[in-house]
């Protein structure tokens, strides 16, 4: 199979659920084989990041990489879209920390390189691993797992007290349709925490038009645009952080109530097993 990349220029802005910051992207077509890069526009020298597991630099409520004193959080939607798409390379230009959140899903992103196309490049994509092994990632009753499978698969499970969310499980394959099926679903987040977070410094961006809000009387602003929505937004982060390998590998993709930090240590031993260290 050949790569892809864009085939004209992206430019989205919006403010960083985290930072508060608004920030301008532009994303630009890139040769074959430089793969998905971040470029801080806003710093000396322009700085690049590589979207790759090796510049994971923090997982808390987001995956946030980092090279030198350079770093940019929130990158699991835009990188989910691109990947999701079949974007194999792509050079994204922002002028600060944090990607926008945009509508705290990857739909806009998705809508983006819809209208902009992809063009063909002449060369291979290089041969994905394949999990032969199954790999666990625990912590208390959450874990992220990758077992051995014909095709590339990602499930996930999520369990909550309040009802409006409750226990919830979707599964959904590189062959369906990312665009109608995982990008258009949103982060959502519970009404009783918030003020906790803020407190703490995070979530300075978030709002009702960003975010889903879910309290113990329901959701604060529905409609839903899926039944199960916080569990398709699961997987739209756990494509985003599993993105981070350059090409997804051959394996079926098992999370419960996981988190970035689980993805990352998951994509992280994958790795280790590709390279014989485990």
């Amino acid at each position: 199979m050949e790569q892809h990349t864009i085939a004209g220029e992206i430019t989205q802005t919006g403010v960083g659920l985290h930072s508060g910051v608004s920030t301008h992207v532009r994303i630009f077509p890139s040769p074959s084989g430089s793969g998905r890069y971040f470029v801080r526009v806003d710093l000396p020298d322009l700085p690049i990041i590589p979207a790759q597991v090796t510049a994971v630099s923090q997982t808390l409520l987001s995956t946030q990489l980092g090279k030198g004193e350079a770093g940019v959080r929130t990158v699991e939607h835009l990188l989910a879209a691109l990947a999701g798409m079949g974007v194999d390379n792509a050079r994204i230009e922002i002028d600060g920390p944090e990607v926008p959140l945009l509508d705290g899903s990857a739909q806009v992103w998705t809508d983006s390189i819809t209208q902009v196309g992809l063009v063909s490049q002449p060369t291979s994509k290089p041969v994905p691993l394949v999990v032969k092994q199954p790999i666990w990632i625990y912590e208390n009753d959450a874990f992220a797992c990758a077992l051995p499978a014909s095709i590339t698969r990602f499930s996930y499970e999520i369990d909550f007290e309040l009802s409006a969310i409750g226990n919830q499980w979707y599964s959904w394959s590189l062959s369906d349709n990312f665009v109608a099926e995982i990008a258009p679903a949103r982060t959502f987040g519970l009404l009783h925490q918030i003020e906790y977070l803020q407190k703490t410094g995070l979530i300075k961006g978030g709002s009702l038009d960003n975010a889903l809000v879910c309290g113990s009387e329901g959701w604060v602003n529905p409609p839903l645009r899926f039944e199960n929505e916080p569990v398709r937004h699961k997987i739209l982060d756990l494509v985003g952080d599993l993105s981070l390998l350059g090409n997804f590998p051959q394996a079926h993709f098992l999370a419960y109530k996981a988190s970035h930090n689980l993805h990352i240590q998951l994509a992280r031993k994958i790795l280790e097993q590709e390279s014989g260290k485990i």
